[in-house]
């Protein structure tokens, strides 16, 4: 599961979800995305990143009462996703929303640049609702590069994290990383279970680091030590 800080570690703060930590002993997180983020089968809640993340800062942050929901539907755009952002950071106001996004718009062959204005106009609408917000790009699928061109998509999501300050989770860089140095074979199985269980163990607690570093929580991870 070992990410390079490079891949996994910026510049953009967490401060909403820093002082929700701080003052209330409480994170509400949120993540917002299409079935990348979930896993079949009757354990799939409980073995898919949403959940492994929970697990993973509920361990490393015991003092700190953390939450994580899903609202995850299939063959979303990021137009589409964008319409419920508003209504669920007020219904549920989270501190935190993680925004899985890109690929059907990348399978759909949506313009680039329209794509990028509606992540824009999401990530705004989260921020002006008091949330902070997370940045998730593709999954990484060697047997898929070249068919699906993703790059554009990725390129205007990296484009938007440093526009708006939030953190990207750049899923497409890490999970070539872990293919590259054959952490993980992602061209030998696209159905085997277990390996799709092991990239969300490993995507739930990078994430983890990645929310405890921009949220400047190691004070509190070492107190629970």
């Amino acid at each position: 599961c070992a990410v390079p800080g490079y891949l996994l570690f910026g510049d953009s703060a967490l401060d909403r979800a820093s002082a929700a930590v701080q003052k209330n002993k409480s994170l509400k997180i949120a993540v917002v995305g299409t079935t990348s983020s979930t896993l079949p089968g009757p354990d799939g809640s409980n073995v898919a990143y949403p959940a492994r993340l929970e697990a993973a800062l509920k361990r490393r942050l015991p003092g700190v009462s953390t939450t994580v929901v899903t609202y995850a539907k299939p063959r979303q755009t990021a137009a589409e996703m964008a319409q419920i952002l508003k209504k669920l950071a007020l219904d549920e106001k989270p501190n935190l929303v993680i925004w899985q996004t890109g690929t059907f718009d990348a399978l759909r062959g949506i313009d680039p640049e329209e794509f990028r204005t509606n992540v824009a106009k999401g990530v705004e609408t989260l921020q002006a609702a008091g949330a902070d917000v997370i940045l998730v790009n593709m999954q990484y699928s060697p047997r898929t590069e070249s068919m699906i061109a993703v790059s554009g998509y990725a390129d205007n999501m990296r484009w938007i994290a440093r526009e708006r300050e939030v953190p990207l989770f750049d899923r497409l860089a890490i999970m070539r990383h872990w293919n590259d140095i054959g952490a993980m074979d992602l061209y030998a199985a696209t159905k085997d279970v277990g390996l799709a269980k092991k990239v969300h163990d490993c995507i739930g607690r990078a994430l983890a680091s990645l929310i405890i570093d921009a949220a400047q929580l190691e004070a509190l991870e070492t107190k629970a030590q």
